[in-house]
């Protein structure tokens, strides 16, 4: 195994960015990338698995468990993907294709644990600062797409990077956790908003690296102002 291969930085022309959850920006690198980054390191011998799958009729999406075999090593992650619906009847349009989404999703998480596109959690994604490169907006998703939870060297239980209770020693920007009040609030706007609780934790992880119950009291407070806008 080339360790220092896998852990390289990619480029800035390789790191890619969408918008997440209350219009932050992530950068995630794309599939075919963290593919060569294997071949190269393992010399292509490694293979990636979905061991089991399933369809989540309550949150509307597909979720894989994928194994990732490589170098004697074997690595397990979970993924996850939207089901893509018609517009005009609300048919699933393509299952196999949502499923294959979640795949994805799974063997970049799996990539993760091996050190592919980890420098991405620290902050410093090599894009430039002065002007030659994007700024790094919001937190780092790796994991691309849906790279939801930090990754964990236990089978895919854990949340997609380092929280910012991890990084300031507390819960979110280090001031406290919400009230009950502003939790409260923050449940009754999503409901109004015709979104589930699911939805919200999974919004707030992406861009807090903790649900909704957990946030800070400044975080809460950008949740609240963002639902509310809305």
């Amino acid at each position: 195994m080339n360790r220092a291969l896998l852990e390289k930085p990619f480029g800035p022309e390789q790191i890619k960015q969408r918008e997440g959850s209350f219009g932050k920006m992530l950068d995630y690198i794309e599939a075919h990338s963290v593919i060569q980054r294997l071949n190269d390191a393992f010399d292509g011998e490694w293979s990636f698995t979905v061991t089991k799958h399933e369809i989540l009729k309550e949150t509307d999406e597909v979720v894989v468990i994928g194994q990732l075999n490589a170098g004697g090593i074997v690595k397990s992650h979970f993924g996850s993907s939207r089901i893509t619906r018609s517009r005009e009847s609300g048919e699933m349009i393509s299952l196999a294709d949502d499923l294959k989404a979640a795949a994805t999703d799974a063997l970049k998480k799996c990539a993760t644990l091996l050190g592919v596109g980890l420098h991405l959690y620290s902050g410093n994604n090599g894009k430039s600062q002065n002007g030659n490169g994007a700024h790094h907006h919001g937190n780092s998703s790796a994991a691309g797409g849906n790279g939801n939870r930090k990754p964990a060297d236990n089978g895919g239980n854990g949340n997609n990077r380092p929280s910012r209770s991890d990084r300031n020693g507390g819960n979110g920007n280090g001031n406290g956790r919400l009230t009950s009040k502003q939790y409260r609030y923050i449940l009754k706007l999503n409901e109004e908003h015709g979104r589930t609780k699911v939805d919200l934790d999974q919004q707030c992880l992406e861009i807090y690296g903790t649900v909704a119950q957990h946030l800070s009291k400044a975080d809460a407070s950008v949740v609240i102002e963002n639902l509310l806008s809305r």
